[in-house]
């Protein structure tokens, strides 16, 4: 994980407006243990990371892109394939068109 780890976790944190307290609440663990990660000296578990993705209301698919360079594109790409599973056929083909115009 890149070095900048603990101040995204931290960041997801600010802009849902919780405290450490707060998510250390929901995550069964102490305040100290959230402090720990998000200043670099603890790295979280991947059963915390999946608790921390839902807290913070997305996917541990984007919580890792997110955090990780290296999984970037994977993620984009799992998310984008997510959406347009959602699309009917008469949107995909709209899709198609779009982007076959925007790749030419």
């Amino acid at each position: 994980m890149e070095d900048n780890y603990g101040e995204k976790i931290k960041s997801y944190r600010i802009n849902l407006g919780l405290t450490q307290s707060q998510v250390a609440n929901e995550l069964e663990v102490t305040p100290g243990y959230i402090s720990n990660v998000e200043n670099g000296r603890t790295a979280m578990s991947l059963r915390f990371l999946i608790y921390y993705a839902k807290l913070m209301g997305v996917t541990l698919d984007e919580l890792v892109g997110d955090l990780e360079p290296d999984y970037k594109e994977a993620s984009v790409n799992n998310a984008l394939m997510k959406e347009i599973s959602k699309l009917d056929d008469e949107q995909k083909a709209k899709l198609l068109k779009t982007l076959k115009i925007w790749n030419s």
